[in-house]
């Protein structure tokens, strides 16, 4: 699948075109290989879309990941080392979620 459509920022502008392929190639132009880790919290995050209709920015991603899966991967050290610079920015993206708001 080569013909992705994506907005100006690199988020997949027909959430439904998403799929485990669509997220390895996603994920490869932020230059990340993902794990089975990186496969837990793009889960949590899908679930967390599914039920507020949103991505969470920053804070709530980390509290949900915490609530979720526990204090050790629901902080932003764990976080970031998964997903660099902006966390809750790169996994929506790498999910198929549209852009968090409030995320600069």
């Amino acid at each position: 699948m080569t013909d992705l459509i994506l907005d100006q920022d690199g988020y997949l502008k027909d959430l439904t075109h998403w799929s485990p392929e669509v997220a390895r190639i996603l994920a490869r132009q932020q230059n990340i290989e993902l794990s089975e880790a990186h496969w837990e919290i793009i889960g949590c995050l899908q679930d967390f879309y599914h039920q507020y209709e949103h991505a969470p920015s920053q804070r709530p991603f980390v509290k949900h990941i915490a609530n979720t899966l526990g204090k050790e991967k629901g902080n932003s050290i764990y976080l970031m080392q998964l997903f660099p610079e902006s966390p809750a920015k790169v996994a929506a993206l790498i999910a198929g979620l549209p852009r968090p708001t409030h995320c600069f």
